[in-house]
């Protein structure tokens, strides 16, 4: 008996000693270690800071079990891969489809997105039935479930080929079907959607498969503590609401992708703009901003609806967050109208003030616009990539090129601020330039010409 406080002691030693679950040890560091994908359907640095579906859902996690996040972004999809294969990070949160072959190396969590991978290509070329009616390049990204699916898919179309590109995401390849650089691409609906709203002339063929699980993906291995509890914390979201509510933030609205036609203009501009005319030309005179430009930027933002949110949570007729108009010494209520326009063209000259004193209009008036849709970091990015190039940063003809490239790895991750979804800018504000235009022709037709507004040199169109 003597040897039973021993026993005692030896048994709680090895107790002890039995390793730490991976939930244990999250909560333990405190950290929980992520790794994502740069893309408009995943994470990326937004106007306002951090933002994504991924970047939604994963932070919240962290949350859920009170820790902090440590996101990573990996070169490359193939990376991601291998790394949460060698348990590099505790799980990867990338767009992820769960296909069968992945699932006998890796484990998953429930699904919390449904995707059907779609065939695309670029109105004016034949659309193709079925994949033997391809007649061209199809580019697809490098070791994805798209790459995977054709591969089965050949047995059924021995004449089946294509290329898989692994430097390009989805949305590069999607881009590049856009200016003919290459035939089809494979990309994900999800994919498709957000895209078409700044490419649309992309259509859709046909889908390759029936609807694919986006789900997370974790080391492999019997330890499903972490898994567990991702299970528990989706499933949470999914039962309250929240994981639609976090999908239609970023999808709700991109179904409507076509930009507005003229004749739609043309008519708001007889029937909305007059209950807002005054104020925008009040807003211009304070600041100095051609009233007809803060008009038409008010109608690419909301199309003179004050009452309108975005699915990023800014609203009212100019689109501002909380934060601008406070900082803006605003107090009023983002849907008062008037106070909408003030706060959007005090903040425009705010943001032109930042600009170097030696960028000219009309230029210079671009460039501000681009920072107010984009954010100024991702601008000042542009700029330097675009000297960078031998270019010159200082005019918006040469800074036009270099904004998309934020969207492309090779050249975002040498930023500064990271991706961007670069095209945007460029079309926000050549659709803000073509609202513009008819503002100025319908009004002109009102008064003899005016001279144009000194702060917007409309004479000077090539900047």
């Amino acid at each position: 008996m003597k040897f039973l406080p021993v026993l005692v002691c030896l048994l709680l030693a090895a107790c002890d000693l039995r390793p730490q679950t991976q939930l244990e040890r999250v909560q333990d560091e405190g950290v929980l270690r992520v790794l994502t994908r740069n893309s408009g359907t995943t994470y990326y640095e937004g106007p306002y800071g951090p933002t994504g579906v991924e970047y939604d859902l994963v932070s919240g996690f962290a949350r859920y079990l009170g820790v902090k996040l440590d996101l990573r972004v990996p070169d490359t999809l193939s990376q991601i891969l291998d790394d949460i294969r060698s348990g590099k990070a505790d799980l990867a949160a990338a767009g992820l489809t769960a296909t069968d072959s992945r699932r006998e190396q890796l484990n998953f969590s429930i699904p919390y997105q449904q995707i059907t991978p779609q065939l695309v290509y670029r109105s004016g070329t034949p659309s193709p039935q079925n994949l033997d009616d391809l007649r061209g390049t199809l580019e697809v990204v490098a070791h994805s479930s798209h790459a995977e699916r054709l591969r089965a898919l050949q047995e059924e179309y021995p004449d089946l080929s294509f290329v898989e590109n692994d430097s390009l995401e989805s949305e590069q390849l999607l881009n590049l079907v856009w200016e003919q650089v290459i035939d089809y691409t494979v990309a994900d609906s999800n994919e498709v959607a957000v895209s078409r709203r700044f490419y649309p002339e992309l259509r859709v063929a046909f889908d390759i498969s029936p609807p694919e699980s986006l789900a997370w993906a974790f080391p492999p291995g019997d330890d499903h503590s972490l898994l567990d509890k991702a299970d528990d914390y989706l499933q949470a979201l999914r039962n309250s609401g929240q994981l639609k509510r976090i999908l239609d933030k970023y999808y709700v609205y991109v179904s409507d992708f076509d930009y507005v036609g003229t004749r739609r203009y043309m008519h708001h501009i007889e029937r909305r703009l007059p209950e807002f005319r005054a104020w925008f030309e009040k807003a211009g005179k304070k600041t100095g901003i051609d009233w007809r430009l803060l008009a038409a930027i008010g109608y690419q933002e909301s199309h003179w609806n004050p009452k309108a949110v975005s699915p990023t949570g800014v609203r009212g007729l100019m689109m501002l967050t909380q934060g601008t108009m406070k900082q803006l010494g605003i107090d009023k209520s983002r849907h008062d109208p008037q106070a909408s326009i003030e706060g959007g063209a005090r903040y425009i000259a705010r943001v032109k003030r930042r600009l170097p004193k030696r960028i000219k209009e009309p230029a210079r008036t671009w460039m501000a616009l681009a920072a107010y849709n984009v954010g100024f970091g991702h601008l000042e990015d542009a700029r330097v990539l675009t000297q960078e190039g031998g270019d010159d940063p200082d005019k918006w003809v040469d800074v036009k090129q270099y904004l998309p490239l934020l969207s492309q790895q090779k050249w975002y991750k040498k930023t500064r601020h990271g991706y961007a979804r670069g095209q945007e800018p460029v079309r926000y504000v050549e659709n803000i330039r073509s609202y513009y235009d008819i503002l100025v022709w319908v009004t002109d037709r009102e008064h003899p010409p005016r001279p144009p507004s000194p702060a917007l040199n409309v004479e000077s169109p090539v900047l």
